[in-house]
């Protein structure tokens, strides 16, 4: 057998990539320097050498500055090498879909990692937001009142009286809005890409965003609503360059919408980095629609592309299972006999009487 080179070069001691010269003393491929730093090398370039003495250390062997694992069922198995940091990645399916669930959960486990979130809101407002969250039992108040979540809304500007939305909320609503109202920050005109652009960037700065966290658009569909597609475009393409590739902070978009697949956001593939297909499966059994899930691409890493049938559960997030399985056990357990077990008999029920032959052996024994 032979063995692949590759896996045999050593790493390099700051940005944990293979080198791909021979170690050799010849400027290309660095020994570390002083005695005390062993294990600093060696390094792949004079800049790492460079970047290791500025900054002390080595980028986390995990790649966790580059990955990371979304902590949903769907994404987890179709990614086995996670899911690289620097993407901008579409929900693109039908109504129905449990998009907002996706990415609500994907923010939970975001925040259960310790790392920062921020959500945008086209569709409805903030204290809304909030309740998906609590409906699916993650409690993410604790984390508004640290700032380690935030909002901006652009949607309530919307609106023709905001006022009259507050004067008519309910008790519990009047309590999230006076949680989530110091995290959120407002869009006066959410049409004006700049200035969506601008309140979203400024509460990446004030979580210090970089290599940590994620945003989700909820939708980028409805944004393209309120724009021409030229803007849309221009918006999604520096978003994208600014948090994706320069902070190296993941966005998740929606994308449902109903209409042709060469109109906006479905004709992005070639812009994005990924995209999630949702589906509606109503082929496997008659009357009933099951949810349907599958990783089209994702640039950097591997993706199987394979449909995942999904359900959301409170606490749990998303299960997945494989519906023709669960219809055939179900039909091989109706169709076995029933279990002889005796088990102890419960107030209503008939209690068990043994047969003939049985108590002349019991007596005999």
């Amino acid at each position: 057998m032979t063995t692949d080179p590759e896996t045999e070069r050593p790493r390099c001691g700051f940005c944990r990539q293979r080198c791909p010269l021979e170690r050799v003393d010849d400027g290309e491929c660095v020994e570390a320097a002083g005695e005390g730093e062993p294990e600093a090398g060696p390094f792949c370039s004079q800049a790492c050498r460079e970047a290791y003495e500025e900054a002390g250390e080595g980028m986390a062997d995990t790649n966790g500055h580059r990955k990371l694992t979304p902590g949903v069922a769907g994404l987890d198995a179709s990614l086995p090498q996670g899911f690289p940091r620097n993407s901008f990645v579409l929900l693109v399916g039908n109504s129905g879909t449990r998009e907002e669930a996706i990415q609500a959960e994907l923010v939970w486990r975001t925040l259960e990692r310790g790392e920062p979130a921020v959500l945008v809101a086209f569709t409805e407002p903030p204290t809304s937001l909030i309740t998906n969250f609590l409906a699916m039992e993650w409690n993410v108040l604790p984390y508004l009142e640290t700032g380690q979540l935030r909002i901006v809304d652009c949607f309530t500007s919307r609106m023709d009286n905001p006022e009259r939305l507050y004067d008519r909320m309910t008790a519990w609503n009047t309590h999230l809005r006076r949680v989530v109202e110091p995290q959120t920050t407002r869009v006066r005109d959410p049409s004006d890409g700049n200035a969506v652009q601008n309140a979203l960037d400024n509460c990446l700065e004030a979580l210090e965003m970089v290599e940590t966290g994620v945003v989700a658009v909820d939708s980028i569909a409805e944004f393209g609503s309120l724009v021409q597609p030229v803007q849309a475009y221009d918006f999604v393409k520096d978003v994208r360059a600014e948090v994706c590739k320069g902070r190296f902070v993941p966005i998740i978009a929606g994308a449902t919408v109903a209409g042709e697949r060469d109109t906006f956001p479905r004709d992005l593939d070639y812009v994005v980095d990924g995209v999630v297909d949702l589906a509606l499966d109503g082929s496997v059994l008659e009357d009933t629609l099951f949810r349907r899930l599958r990783v089209r691409k994702l640039r950097g890493v591997l993706a199987i592309s394979e449909w995942h049938t999904y359900e959301y559960t409170s606490g749990l997030g998303m299960v997945t299972f494989d519906p023709r399985a669960e219809l055939e056990d179900s039909a091989n357990g109706s169709d076995s006999p029933p279990d002889e077990d005796i088990s102890e008999p419960t107030g209503g029920e008939d209690v068990f009487e043994p047969t003939a032959h049985e108590a002349d052996t019991n007596q005999n024994g």
